[in-house]
């Protein structure tokens, strides 16, 4: 079903059946499956194809990156989607790296959970290589930099945590931790000692659930940040922290990103918690009270094809309801999947499974990769520093760099 067929997206108030929702207007999971509608022929198939290394635009800021991933486990709330255990989260921190000699360079997702990503949505064995990133696995922080301001990010239903790793990395590479948050039950992820967790099923009974624990994820990763800040050691297995998080963190300069359910989690997380002074949705909706509530703090929206409130009531409603600065942005050209890694993901991996344009405009619409790659990095950044270091231009006006890029107050 598509968003004209289904006229609004309409997201109910009442029962908060945020990702089900997603799921009924076709939008849900950010993932490869859709390059799966053009088949080989059978001639073709008969030739073997060599897999395609996907590979990601590399950060443009000044510091090489270390990262570390954190298994996070809340004691203090049994998890409903699993049968009352405690709720349990992978973390991933991304900050600027002192020196980078001798660290490996960290996969853009685990090993294991690669592959049963992979497998959920069908691409053919040996079709494509996942990339790595540009992040040095345990690489010390860099402290000449003083305390540095953090940014959380929260993935759309169904995605991995790493789905933008661009956007991610070029925050870190000009000063900011970053940390993403990887959903439990909604999205593939891989805890220590190689145990997988796949998506919860779809439905009436978990849209809600999973909605609810997103906001509760974001509130707990940042009691174990200030727990990192103060030299603790929060990792579940106390696996060894990189040198120089002690301090590092700004936690008085927090902000929030995220892209379609992740994007109304920001809203949902920053209605429930002040510690996080600036919110910035990729395509996303608005669920639950922050609608009628609003909020007092920035605000800004990148719109593709989604997320445009002049079709989503909700979204209108809760638009009319901000009281702090607010901006929403549009890039002519651009689809759902513009703002996240696939969109290059997807056009490298076009070729390789017999996609047409058309097919190809149709997950990362008309915009070029190299444009939306750009967008999608300056104008999240360009937010950030205006809200949390006082500094930067880009949001004053439209900007001649950025012709594609039309504001909405």
């Amino acid at each position: 079903m598509t968003l004209a067929s289904a006229e609004v997206w309409a997201f109910s108030l009442a029962s908060r059946t945020l990702l089900v929702v997603e799921h009924m207007l076709g939008i849900a999971a950010v993932v490869l499956a859709p390059l799966l509608i053009a088949q080989p022929t059978s001639a073709r198939a008969a030739e073997p194809r060599p897999p395609v290394q996907l590979t990601l635009s590399a950060p443009t800021g000044p510091y090489p990156l270390g990262t570390v991933s954190l298994h996070l486990v809340d004691r203090t709330r049994p998890d409903p989607l699993a049968d009352g255990h405690p709720r349990e989260l992978m973390v991933t921190l991304t900050y600027p790296a002192r020196s980078i000699a001798g660290h490996p360079v960290a996969r853009w997702i685990e090993p294991k959970a690669g592959l049963e990503y992979l497998r959920e949505e069908g691409l053919p064995a040996g079709a494509v290589l996942l990339p790595v990133t540009h992040d040095h696995e345990g690489a010390p922080a860099d402290r000449r930099l003083g305390r540095l301001p953090v940014v959380l990010y929260s993935p759309g239903n169904d995605a991995p945590r790493s789905i933008n790793t661009m956007v991610v990395e070029e925050l870190a590479s000009r000063g900011y931790v970053v940390g993403t948050i990887g959903h439990t039950f909604d999205g593939v992820i891989q805890f220590p000692g190689g145990r997988v967790v796949t998506p919860a099923p779809d439905g009436p009974a978990t849209g809600p659930l999973i909605a609810e624990q997103r906001v509760a994820d974001t509130r707990f990763v940042l009691d174990r940040l200030a727990e990192v800040n103060r030299g603790g050691n929060p990792d579940a297995e106390h696996r060894r922290l990189p040198a120089g998080l002690r301090g590092l963190l700004d936690l008085d300069r927090v902000g929030m990103f995220g892209h379609s359910a992740g994007g109304a989690t920001v809203a949902s997380a920053m209605v429930e918690d002040p510690r996080i002074k600036a919110g910035l949705s990729l395509d996303g909706p608005v669920a639950g009270p922050v609608i009628t509530a609003g909020l007092d703090r920035p605000y800004m929206l990148m719109e593709a094809t989604k997320a445009r409130p002049e079709n989503v009531p909700d979204l209108a409603t809760f638009w009319s309801h901000l009281r702090g600065w607010k901006l929403a942005v549009r890039a002519d050209g651009a689809e759902h999947a513009s703002y996240t890694d696939l969109d290059v993901i997807i056009a490298q991996a076009a070729p390789a499974l017999g996609l047409s344009a058309s097919q190809v405009a149709e997950q990362i619409g008309t915009l070029a990769p190299a444009r939306a790659v750009a967008i999608q990095r300056a104008y999240p950044l360009a937010f950030f520093d205006r809200h949390l270091r006082r500094k930067g231009h880009l949001l004053d006006r439209p900007s001649r760099r950025f012709p594609e890029v039309t504001f909405r107050p």
